[in-house]
């Protein structure tokens, strides 16, 4: 194990694998977090309960005990819309209805009137043939790729792809290959190198990057595509409702929606709510519902969440889910952290990072911004590289614009003395 860092010991030092018990590393790890005061200190940036809904303000439990409030900058949920009344009074009568689940997997006794209306609301809000739900975000990218492709066939990923996407591509034996980070040169000679017999090809890219809110450039991908004979997969988790003139994602705002192929993401961002989905082709879609193992072998959303997401889908389509004063809070808080010095990298969403790039740091900030009421994700390996570890804001559009001086008040202050900023 090496122990870099100031002396201390990172999470790479804490990965299995070279013969020991399979347990001992979990020991290891157990009493590095009862006996390093940074260790503690990371703990309790991870220990907090919130005692209500993740909205603007909720209150806080922290890991001693102790309760406050604070300035919400953690949650996925950028439009408010888990707290929607629109949106709980439909999932409180489906719960009336329904149950709060339904005890089976989709294809057998799981797939209710809600279900199906809510897929074909997907498929229409990207003008697809079909839609199909997962239980799950993760789920659906490691379901859609292991299902479509197989031993043979070419995978290329974008080397920022979540997790989930390159767990898809392993599990389905596919040939995976990876670009450099939105590189499209490097995906260019990728995609020239391959050979002429393997026409299996799926370019696979996040719409928007999770941990550092850029965009995938999807109109040169898209001709790319087309150039070398390859398919197009997108997950636009974080730019469903968000991203694009009507707010159809990162394909919307580049004009290709009709050059994207398969159109995935989760449910859980800013829909608020639970789930995954894949949108294209009617045969593509049923396809997947018969070979797609993590549709076929999981018991199938509760009808609450699908009747509140249903609400959500009409919220969007009508663009009255709050995106034009989401895009105002993206404005205010971006630029306000840019004036004050700190790096939000490349952002274009409702993502906004704060790269520190130093483990101890990055956790004494954390922890001092939550004491003084403004709550943060924080963001270290194995999600980024050490070195790029950071603060990972997510802007919402029940800010006040009070709110968000305070934000840049406290920011600007512990920034200084943390010696993150000048």
């Amino acid at each position: 194990m090496t122990t870099e860092n100031g002396g201390q010991k990172v999470f790479e030092d804490f990965i299995g694998g070279g013969g020991a018990d399979l347990f001992d590393k979990a020991g290891e790890l157990d009493a590095y977090f009862k006996g390093h005061s940074y260790a503690q200190s990371y703990g309790s940036a991870l220990g907090v309960q919130l005692l209500g809904a993740a909205s603007r303000n909720p209150e806080l439990l922290e890991a001693d005990g102790r309760r406050h409030e604070a300035l919400m900058l953690g949650s996925n949920s950028y439009l408010g819309l888990t707290t929607h009344p629109d949106v709980v009074a439909a999932s409180k009568a489906a719960c009336d209805k329904y149950g709060y689940g339904t005890g089976a997997v989709s294809l057998y006794a799981g797939t209710t009137d809600l279900h199906k209306r809510l897929e074909r609301a997907i498929a229409d809000f990207y003008g697809a043939e079909d839609a199909i739900l997962f239980p799950c975000g993760y789920s659906a990218n490691v379901g859609i790729v292991s299902a479509l492709c197989g031993p043979g066939d070419v995978v290329i990923n974008d080397s920022a792809n979540h997790a989930s996407i390159f767990d898809g591509c392993r599990l389905s034996g596919a040939d995976i290959k990876v670009y450099l980070h939105n590189n499209m040169r490097h995906l260019e000679k990728t995609l020239r190198a391959l050979p002429p017999e393997r026409k299996g090809r799926l370019i696979i890219t996040d719409g928007v990057f999770s941990m550092a809110g850029d965009l995938a450039p999807l109109d040169e991908i898209t001709a790319l595509a087309a150039r070398y004979g390859a398919r197009v997969m997108v997950d636009d988790a974080h730019g469903l409702g968000v991203v694009g003139p009507s707010g159809r994602g990162t394909a919307e705002k580049y004009g290709v929606m009709d050059k994207v192929d398969l159109s995935a993401g989760v449910l859980s961002k800013s829909p608020g709510g639970l789930g995954g989905y894949c949108a294209g082709k009617a045969a593509v879609i049923q396809y997947l519902r018969f070979y797609a193992r993590t549709y076929f072998f999981s018991t199938s959303l509760p009808a609450p969440v699908a009747a509140g997401l249903l609400e959500v889908f009409r919220l969007f389509r009508e663009d009255k889910a709050g995106r034009a004063r989401l895009w105002e809070n993206i404005a205010a808080l971006r630029s306000g952290l840019q004036a004050l010095g700190f790096d939000t990298g490349r952002t274009e969403s409702a993502i906004i990072p704060v790269i520190v790039g130093d483990e101890l740091k990055l956790v004494a900030f954390c922890n001092d911004l939550r004491e003084r009421g403004v709550y943060t994700n924080i963001v270290t390996y194995p999600a980024v590289r050490r070195k790029e570890c950071r603060l990972r804001l997510c802007a919402m559009s029940e800010h006040t614009a009070d709110d968000i001086s305070r934000i840049l008040s406290v920011f600007g202050e512990l920034g200084r003395r943390h010696g993150v900023i000048k």
